[in-house]
């Protein structure tokens, strides 16, 4: 009887503690709700040590979502000028039911609520915990895994939850997402070499009212003055520079070298050379101006920001640039107890931003990694949050990849069949991002190919996602064109990527002082980003909202203002991959920009037309 009299005194307690009676509490034994496949380039090394910090984000189901993607598909944020911030909010908010559910489950487990961190519209709870309360919070063990690269992180491939709380919610990250931030470019060589017997010689002065493509543009080695040219933002003054803004993510411990950027400025845009940027640092991100230290030359740190920052500038100037740095930069030494390490890099910057009050109208990602390093649930809620920043006016643009449809030797299924399949790269899958592609050359432009370091543009079909209406007609002719070919090897019904390209190799960039080739969508994606902001430069300047999320109006309009790609594939998985056509394709999209079309039709100038015709 005592033992009985002592449980009735604790429970009574626990009521009074809570204020919910005991009797109330639903309460429910753990279930699976989400496993995933260990990709097999990782290996499992150990227990994680118990006393390592997580920063676990738990995502709750968020309860209009199907109707905030109906009015972003349909353009209805776009013509109310844009979604504000607590609009967009409603409607992703989740219900009180669901937020009290999960609020009772983390004190139930010793989480006091004022130790929980929620988004703006509490459809997120962050909260940082040691490994050891992680893995009775979830009825689960980490582990520490290591990349064949030799980089670590602490995962688990499945996690429970109780029964109770399934439908409550999508997604508890860092668990079993074995995604790396990987940067979409591929290796690098000193400029001065020639390709193929051609000396490169930079073009000299020249009037600007009146150059062409064939003075400025030379395949050896591409200029910003080759982009403005080719891409016909060169006789264009931004009008907007108050208003208007572009930004890029860094990760993986990425920066921006400044004193880089400004000597790839006084070479190639001398009247940009004083420009600045602004550095927003999200969970210790990397914002280093010093020298490298020979081990980070040695490993190209900054090859990649560096590239994203000079690309924008160069074309923009003086549009304001805005670099956001995301901590979580490899390689993790497994007993460092360092909370970044374990971070989600694309969930811990979409949650910094969207709790912003003001966003860049454009922002320019050149970072992705097989789909299937992700797990399902977590690629959908991550895109969701995608969503939102387009619902907020932001045209997100995501490098498509740099191998093709898939790296040589690893086209395999991570489900355990180890099937052959081609491979699809997010977040560029992601329905509610525009995926950009790449091409070479000048007359015509033809996909982009180099040989010598195996660098081919990614493009493909998702696994995880829908194909989305707005781009049916145009992939359905593309696919029946194929007539059956890599049948199998990829999902017909999924979100095909990419949507547009631009120039993507052999981009002569400054870093560590001396000039550099790069190749890659890295390369293209901030390119084609730079055409798009100004195009809402033009959009702003006439008292108009800017283009926001861009897709459904590419696919119904849009695609006018493109230069379309018919020559070259999407090399990769052993074989030649999906070719370039007319019209829309699986390597190039729609094709390349032609900023004068694209301004007619957004209507900002030029030709009669309504953006959202």
């Amino acid at each position: 009887m005592v033992f009985s009299t002592s449980l009735l005194f604790v429970a009574l307690l626990a009521e009074a503690v809570s204020g919910t009676p005991i009797s109330a509490r639903v309460r429910s034994p753990y279930a699976v709700k989400d496993s995933h496949f260990v990709p097999r380039k990782w290996s499992r090394v150990g227990p994680a040590p118990a006393d390592h910090t997580i920063n676990l984000h738990i995502g709750l189901k968020q309860s209009q979502f199907d109707e905030l993607e109906r009015r972003l598909f349909e353009g209805i944020f776009h013509s109310s000028r844009r979604g504000r911030s607590p609009q967009v909010n409603e409607l992703v908010k989740p219900t009180d039911n669901a937020l009290g559910l999960v609020h009772d489950w983390l004190l139930d487990n010793g989480v006091e609520p004022s130790h929980l961190d929620h988004s703006p519209a509490k459809d997120w709870i962050k909260v940082s915990l040691l490994v050891n309360a992680v893995e009775v919070l979830l009825d689960t063990e980490y582990s520490i895994f290591k990349h064949e690269d030799g980089s670590h992180i602490v995962r688990t491939p499945s996690w429970p939850l109780p029964a109770h709380l399934h439908e409550h919610v999508d997604a508890i990250q860092p668990t079993n997402s074995f995604f790396r931030a990987e940067p979409r470019r591929t290796n690098w060589r000193p400029a001065g070499r020639p390709e193929h017997g051609m000396e490169w010689n930079y073009p000299p002065q020249v009037d600007v009212s009146n150059v062409t493509v064939a003075q400025v543009c030379n395949a050896s080695a591409v200029t910003p003055l080759c982009l403005r040219t080719l891409y016909r933002t060169i006789g264009y003054t931004p009008q907007a520079a108050g208003t208007n803004r572009i930004g890029l993510t860094d990760y993986l411990g990425e920066a921006n070298n400044k004193s880089d950027v400004q000597l790839f400025l006084s070479k190639f845009r001398p009247d940009a050379a004083g420009a600045d940027f602004a550095v927003e640092v999200i969970d210790n991100g990397d914002n280093q101006q010093t020298p490298n230290t020979p081990a980070q030359l040695a490993a190209g740190k900054d090859l990649e920001g560096n590239l994203d920052a000079e690309t924008v500038l160069a074309i923009d100037y003086p549009t304001p640039l805005v670099a956001y740095t995301t901590g979580g930069a490899p390689p993790f030494v497994p007993d460092a107890f360092t909370p970044t390490d374990t971070n989600e890099p694309y969930l811990a910057w979409v949650s910094y931003v969207l709790a912003q009050a003001s966003v860049p109208q454009v922002i320019s990602t050149s970072y992705g990694d097989d789909e299937q390093t992700v797990p399902a649930a977590y690629a959908r809620r991550v895109c969701a949050e995608f969503a939102q920043l387009g619902a907020r006016g932001v045209s997100l643009l995501f490098a498509s990849g740099d191998s093709g449809v898939g790296r040589t030797g690893a086209c395999l299924t991570n489900d355990g069949r180890n099937a052959s399949t081609f491979l699809p790269s997010f977040p560029s899958t992601c329905p509610y991002v525009t995926s950009v592609g790449g091409t070479k050359a000048f007359a015509p432009e033809v996909v982009a190919y180099d040989a010598r370091n195996g660098f081919a543009p990614g493009g493909g079909f998702s696994d995880y996602f829908a194909q989305p209406w707005w781009q049916a007609r145009a992939v359905d002719a593309y696919v029946a064109g194929l007539a059956g070919r890599h049948d199998g090897l990829y999902n017909k019904a999924g979100r095909a990527y990419p949507d547009l390209a631009a120039q993507a190799q052999h981009f002569v960039t400054v870093w560590n002082g001396s000039e550099v080739l790069l190749d890659g969508t890295s390369a293209s994606t901030p390119a084609a980003a730079a055409v798009i902001a100004l195009v809402n430069d033009a959009l702003l300047a006439r008292g108009k909202p800017p283009l926001g999320f861009l897709n459904p109006w590419l696919y119904r309009r849009g695609f006018k203002g493109l230069n379309d790609i018919v020559s070259g594939s999407a090399i990769g998985c052993g074989g030649d991959g999906f070719p370039a056509e007319a019209g829309w394709d699986a390597v190039t999209g729609w094709g390349t920009p032609d900023f004068l079309k694209l301004k007619a039709l957004a209507g900002a100038g030029g030709e009669v037309g309504r953006q959202w015709d």
